[in-house]
Protein backbone atom coordinates (compact mmCIF):
# COMPACT_ATOMS: atom_id res chain seq x y z
CA UNK A 1 0.00 0.00 0.00
CA UNK A 2 2.96 2.30 0.61
CA UNK A 3 3.96 2.10 -3.08
CA UNK A 4 0.44 3.05 -4.12
CA UNK A 5 0.46 6.07 -1.79
CA UNK A 6 3.78 7.22 -3.26
CA UNK A 7 2.44 6.79 -6.79
CA UNK A 8 -0.67 8.83 -5.95
CA UNK A 9 1.45 11.61 -4.44
CA UNK A 10 3.76 11.69 -7.48
CA UNK A 11 0.86 11.90 -9.91
CA UNK A 12 -0.84 14.70 -7.98
CA UNK A 13 2.45 16.58 -7.77
CA UNK A 14 2.98 16.35 -11.54
CA UNK A 15 -0.59 17.52 -12.14
CA UNK A 16 0.10 20.58 -9.96
CA UNK A 17 3.25 21.29 -12.00
CA UNK A 18 1.27 20.97 -15.22
CA UNK A 19 -1.44 23.31 -13.94
CA UNK A 20 1.22 25.85 -12.93
CA UNK A 21 2.76 25.60 -16.39
CA UNK A 22 -0.62 26.30 -17.99
CA UNK A 23 -1.16 29.31 -15.71
CA UNK A 24 2.22 30.67 -16.77
CA UNK A 25 1.39 30.03 -20.42
CA UNK A 26 -1.92 31.84 -20.01
CA UNK A 27 -0.28 34.81 -18.36
CA UNK A 28 2.78 35.16 -20.60
CA UNK A 29 1.89 34.01 -24.11
CA UNK A 30 -0.55 35.59 -26.58
CA UNK A 31 -2.47 32.27 -26.83
CA UNK A 32 -4.66 32.93 -23.81
CA UNK A 33 -7.78 31.01 -24.98
CA UNK A 34 -5.69 27.91 -25.68
CA UNK A 35 -3.97 27.94 -22.30
CA UNK A 36 -7.19 28.82 -20.49
CA UNK A 37 -8.84 25.84 -22.19
CA UNK A 38 -5.94 23.61 -21.18
CA UNK A 39 -6.22 24.98 -17.65
CA UNK A 40 -9.96 24.32 -17.42
CA UNK A 41 -9.65 20.80 -18.81
CA UNK A 42 -6.63 19.98 -16.67
CA UNK A 43 -8.26 21.32 -13.51
CA UNK A 44 -11.23 19.03 -14.02
CA UNK A 45 -8.86 16.25 -15.02
CA UNK A 46 -7.02 16.76 -11.72
CA UNK A 47 -10.35 16.48 -9.90
CA UNK A 48 -11.06 13.28 -11.83
CA UNK A 49 -7.62 11.92 -10.93
CA UNK A 50 -8.14 12.69 -7.25
CA UNK A 51 -11.62 11.11 -7.34
CA UNK A 52 -10.40 8.01 -9.15
CA UNK A 53 -7.48 7.53 -6.74
CA UNK A 54 -9.77 7.89 -3.73
CA UNK A 55 -12.33 5.42 -5.10
CA UNK A 56 -9.66 2.87 -6.05
CA UNK A 57 -8.10 3.12 -2.58
CA UNK A 58 -11.53 2.49 -1.03
CA UNK A 59 -12.08 -0.41 -3.43
CA UNK A 60 -8.75 -1.95 -2.38
CA UNK A 61 -9.54 -1.56 1.31
CA UNK A 62 -13.00 -3.06 0.81
CA UNK A 63 -11.64 -6.00 -1.12
CA UNK A 64 -9.05 -6.65 1.61
CA UNK A 65 -11.87 -6.69 4.17
CA UNK A 66 -14.07 -8.87 1.91
CA UNK A 67 -16.68 -6.12 1.48
CA UNK A 68 -18.25 -4.69 -1.65
CA UNK A 69 -18.35 -1.09 -2.86
CA UNK A 70 -20.86 0.80 -4.96
CA UNK A 71 -18.62 1.80 -7.85
CA UNK A 72 -15.57 3.74 -8.86
CA UNK A 73 -17.23 7.00 -9.90
CA UNK A 74 -17.28 6.64 -13.67
CA UNK A 75 -20.48 8.63 -14.05
CA UNK A 76 -19.11 11.50 -11.96
CA UNK A 77 -15.93 11.65 -14.06
CA UNK A 78 -17.93 11.64 -17.29
CA UNK A 79 -20.22 14.36 -15.94
CA UNK A 80 -17.27 16.58 -15.06
CA UNK A 81 -15.96 16.16 -18.60
CA UNK A 82 -19.33 17.15 -19.97
CA UNK A 83 -19.34 20.15 -17.63
CA UNK A 84 -15.98 21.29 -19.02
CA UNK A 85 -17.28 21.07 -22.58
CA UNK A 86 -20.47 22.95 -21.69
CA UNK A 87 -18.43 25.72 -20.06
CA UNK A 88 -16.16 25.92 -23.09
CA UNK A 89 -19.13 26.11 -25.47
CA UNK A 90 -20.89 28.71 -23.32
CA UNK A 91 -17.82 30.97 -23.18
CA UNK A 92 -16.27 30.40 -26.61
CA UNK A 93 -14.41 33.71 -26.57
CA UNK A 94 -12.41 32.65 -23.48
CA UNK A 95 -11.87 28.89 -23.94
CA UNK A 96 -10.55 26.94 -26.92
CA UNK A 97 -12.70 23.78 -27.13
CA UNK A 98 -10.01 21.42 -28.43
CA UNK A 99 -7.66 22.60 -25.68
CA UNK A 100 -10.32 21.80 -23.08
CA UNK A 101 -10.64 18.26 -24.45
CA UNK A 102 -6.85 17.84 -24.48
CA UNK A 103 -6.71 19.14 -20.92
CA UNK A 104 -9.29 16.56 -19.86
CA UNK A 105 -6.84 13.87 -20.98
CA UNK A 106 -3.96 15.36 -18.95
CA UNK A 107 -4.38 13.06 -15.94
CA UNK A 108 -4.25 9.96 -18.12
CA UNK A 109 -1.08 11.22 -19.80
CA UNK A 110 0.44 11.88 -16.36
CA UNK A 111 -0.51 8.35 -15.24
CA UNK A 112 1.09 6.87 -18.37
CA UNK A 113 4.30 8.88 -17.99
CA UNK A 114 4.47 8.02 -14.28
CA UNK A 115 4.12 4.34 -15.14
CA UNK A 116 6.81 4.48 -17.82
CA UNK A 117 9.34 6.22 -15.56
CA UNK A 118 8.53 4.36 -12.34
CA UNK A 119 7.46 0.86 -13.36
CA UNK A 120 10.17 -0.68 -11.21
CA UNK A 121 8.66 0.81 -8.02
CA UNK A 122 5.09 -0.43 -8.53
Amino acid sequence: MQGYQQMMTRQRKWMFYLLALFVLGWGITPWQPIFLGLLLGSALSFYNLWLMQRKIRKLGEASADNRSVRGIGTFTRLASGALAVVIALQFEEYFHLISVVLGLMAAYIVILIDYLFNKSTV
